[in-house]
């Protein structure tokens, strides 16, 4: 099952909003056939290992990290695969959230008489599967906050100076990051200070991830990087139904731009109907790279399911810079996280629940 995850990690960013599924097909403890989900619309893990074999696999046992699928997509059901191959045992990593599936295949295999075990190396195939699950579950997409901050916590350089925090090495990382999410999210004031390109660069492009700016006054400007680069990158603004009739609404979209209204909430946008939106728009992944301001509004409502922060050897600057001081404010301990290293940083990465955003 190790295998079979180790397998399934090399469909990211290539198989959403499919989830990443690895497979292994073994007799006796000799591996007959190996494969994974390669691509949205390609043939399915099982369906690949079991092609990879060079004998017939009729008795063996077939290792997967997600329970097969039993309902007609854009590929037929990999249940009935499985029975037709004479497979006598299956071993599923996790069971399947999408209510199509759902333990469905699990109940048909064991009517059949072959044997199956669910929850070998749980943890591993349930954290492969995570966006694909937060979108059947929560109905919105799975939300990465990243930033970089020095020694003293701040995220903000004073004017003047350098905007780069993180080192190269940091940097590289982020582009290739950038090239496996379905949307890039900011707040206005990181387009009106750094007026980013949000594209990946550098990186073997796997894929072009739409550019999303949460901008309730629609101060974004008509010169500004993204707007000029719309007609090429995907690029959507979400900000009041006000602003959304305004004559800058008019034209940003002349140049390219969706400008999208949702309700207003306290003074901001309602990001729970951003989610909703980016949901119904296919995203499964959506990496939040704001300021902030924009990360301590997810973090405040509870909706960052993965936070991978950079921590430069380095002191940035004084605490009176702008929004929230600087500062993102989090409930999580360095310690509770996995650590590694990057160039001169570190790079800290933690999988959150609500109890860690306090």
């Amino acid at each position: 099952m190790r295998r079979a995850i180790q397998l399934a990690q090399r469909g990211a960013g290539r198989v959403e909003p499919n989830p990443m599924v690895g497979c292994v097909v073994a007799r006796r403890g000799k591996v007959l056939g190996e494969g994974f989900h390669r691509r949205f619309g390609g043939p399915h893990a099982e369906i690949v290992a079991i092609r990879a074999c060079k004998q017939s696999v009729r008795g063996a046992t077939l290792y997967v990290t997600l329970e097969p699928c039993c309902h007609e997509g854009k590929t037929p059901p990999c249940v009935d695969a499985l029975i037709d191959a004479g497979v006598s045992r299956v071993v599923v990593g996790v069971r399947d959230p999408n209510p199509l599936v759902a333990g469905r295949s699990l109940r048909k295999l064991r009517r059949v008489g072959i044997k199956v075990d669910l929850g070998v190396e749980k943890q591993g195939a349930a954290e492969l599967i995570a966006p694909f699950a937060t979108v059947q579950t929560l109905r919105r997409p799975f939300i990465i906050a990243k930033w970089a901050e020095g020694l003293d916590g701040q995220l903000v350089t004073p004017r003047g100076v350098s905007p780069w925090i993180s080192c190269e090495t940091s940097r590289k990382f982020v582009h290739r990051l950038r090239a496996r999410v379905d949307g890039i999210l900011v707040g206005s004031e990181t387009i009106r200070i750094d007026d980013p390109q949000l594209t990946a660069r550098g990186v073997a492009i796997r894929r072009i991830a739409t550019r999303v700016v949460v901008d309730s006054r629609l101060r974004i400007a008509p010169g500004s990087k993204l707007v000029a680069t719309a007609l090429d990158v995907p690029t959507i603004v979400f900000t009041t139904a006000e602003c959304a009739v305004s004559r800058r609404a008019k034209t940003l979209a002349g140049k390219g731009v969706e400008v999208f209204a949702v309700r207003e909430r306290k003074g901001g946008l309602c990001l729970s109907g951003v989610m909703r939106n980016l949901a119904k728009r296919g995203m499964t992944n959506v990496l939040v790279e704001g300021g902030p301001t924009i990360l301590n509004a997810f973090l405040k409502k509870k909706i960052v399911d993965e936070a991978i922060v950079f921590v430069a050897p380095k002191l940035v600057g004084p605490k009176a810079l702008c929004g929230d001081g600087g500062r993102v404010a989090t409930g999580f301990r360095r310690d509770t996280g996995e650590v590694f290293r990057s160039g001169v940083d570190l790079r800290y990465r933690w999988r959150l629940t609500s109890a860690d955003m306090r």
